[in-house]
């Protein structure tokens, strides 16, 4: 689904008006009105059957932003601001990072397919006559199909020469590409985290808002107002989110309220270095190919659906646990928050004891809003340390190998290929790879498609972000194996932080 739309608007509403009753500490003042504010215009047009019911959909959306899991709630007439009072006395937030909302579930129909009025009941009638079920009929001249036969193979559809039959999807459930989401007695979609990679891709498609990620904008918040630093570590992919240079996000995230800022194209500069060593080692040593290890929802797809896999994926840390290893080394005493557009960044950040909170773009983006900063209108501020045009290209599809090849020597053969987006068809081609079947010797695995700059938590067109990452990166210092990078490898390496 399109990154702007009026579910994505709504709850960047609400992320907007949680953050700002924060900011002037009336939070559990306020958070009960913002149903009732959200809908009481008299043009107001309900969404469901009437404005009651939305505004229950709205209580169980800002459960999700206060970072609760909406399935363990029960409409018991509690009112938010007892929510609110727990959220504000919280250490960290709990896994499972994704909660599906019931009251904004729409219960969707089972995939199926449908004739349209643009059948013709034509006289060859390949609908009909390729159909292996025989569900596919004609009557009164036209196309039909008994939904008691059919079994959705789409052969109907994929024959039909006026495109006349079309198929109704289940969002969600389409865009899962590891099956991890079906229906429970009640028609209502349920997720199995034991499956569930948290590549975000449900969050992206439905329609209704149904699927939410659980915020960690109030625990920030309320870090911030008990006196604890923060430090901001963003992603390569948020430089491209607003119309700026990096000079004035940093301007930007300061004002916000972060005592210090960190690129993590830092940590993919080291990332990158690593994983060319690694990978010249493997090859080396006759390792058929390599695969890489920085998307976390590839990783955990690896993990639950591929074991196969797991001896190719790259041992190197990903560029949130290495920028994370020099903020704890120069910030000790800084609360380390990552800043991206991903979902299962939060799930590492869960698993990292470097990385306290994880944010989203969307959050970040509705901060600025709540506090008045146009990251466009701000006065440039130097980066303490420059990344390298290798580690900002981390962002999009391609940018990862790229990187990697820079540092290799010009004996190592280098074939790389990509998986961009993780679907069901790109799971084929890995299944494929962990069978030997390889046509490559590095596999760069995104789990969006167009890289980190198309992630669920996105609040800009995804071309237009790559086209701005694109002139930061051309701009940026090439990277030089030798020496380019020595500061940010020496910060690294100097006294490691964890495993590695």
């Amino acid at each position: 689904m399109h990154y702007n739309n009026n579910a994505a608007l709504v709850k960047r509403e609400l992320l907007i008006s949680l953050i700002k009753l924060m900011l002037e500490d009336r939070l559990e003042e306020g958070i009960d009105k913002i149903p009732y504010e959200m809908t009481r215009d008299p043009d107001y047009q309900p969404i469901r059957c009437c404005v009651h019911h939305d505004r229950e959909i709205l209580k169980s959306r800002l459960l999700a932003r206060l970072g609760f899991s909406v399935e363990q709630y029960v409409d018991d007439g509690t009112p938010l601001s007892v929510y609110a009072r727990e959220a504000l006395a919280r250490e960290r937030i709990s896994a499972p990072i994704l909660t599906v909302l019931d009251e904004a579930c729409n219960a969707c129909v089972k995939t199926q397919f449908m004739v349209t009025n643009a059948c013709q009941g034509c006289l060859a009638r390949p609908c009909m006559m390729n159909c292996p079920k025989k569900a596919v009929t004609i009557v009164d001249g036209h196309a039909v199909i008994d939904k008691d036969k059919c079994v959705n193979c789409g052969i109907c559809q994929q024959v039909c020469p006026y495109h006349a039959i079309i198929k109704i999807p289940v969002p969600c459930e389409e865009a899962c590409p590891v099956g991890a989401i079906s229906k429970d007695a009640n028609g209502k979609e349920r997720i199995d985290y034991e499956k569930c990679i948290f590549c975000g891709n449900c969050m992206r498609e439905c329609p209704f808002g149904a699927m939410m990620d659980k915020s960690q904008i109030i625990d920030v918040l309320a870090a911030k107002k008990r006196g604890k630093k923060l430090a901001a570590l963003f992603a390569p992919a948020v430089a491209g989110q607003f119309k700026a240079s990096l000079g004035k996000l940093v301007a930007a995230l300061e004002k916000a309220g972060f005592d210090a800022v960190y690129e993590v194209a830092l940590g993919a500069d080291i990332t990158a270095e690593k994983e060319a060593h690694e990978f010249a080692e493997r090859m080396e040593r006759g390792e058929p190919f390599m695969t890489t290890s920085c998307c976390p929802a590839y990783v955990e797809a690896v993990r639950k659906h591929l074991p196969a896999l797991k001896p190719r994926v790259s041992d190197t840390r990903t560029p949130m646990h290495y920028t994370a290893e020099i903020a704890t080394k120069e910030k000790p005493d800084h609360l380390r928050v990552f800043i991206g557009p991903c979902l299962a960044k939060r799930k590492e950040g869960i698993d990292d004891s470097l990385v306290d909170y994880v944010l989203s773009v969307e959050e970040i983006g509705a901060l600025f809003v709540a506090m008045g900063i146009d990251v466009a209108e701000m006065e440039e501020k130097p980066l303490a340390q420059e990344a390298l045009a290798g580690g900002r290209s981390f962002a999009w599809s391609g940018g990862v190998s790229s990187a990697v090849q820079a540092y290799l020597p010009s004996h190592i053969p280098f074939k790389p290929e990509a998986i961009d987006g993780l679907t069901k068809e790109s799971f084929k081609v890995l299944k494929s790879w962990s069978e030997g079947k390889n046509t490559g010797n590095l596999l760069e695995v995104m789990a969006c498609m167009g890289g980190c700059v198309a992630g669920p938590s996105t609040i800009t067109n995804p071309k237009v972000a790559t086209m701005q990452l694109r002139k930061i990166a051309e701009s940026s210092k090439p990277v030089n194996p030798g020496a380019a990078n020595a500061e940010v490898r020496t910060a690294a390496a100097a006294a490691p932080i964890g495993a590695v």
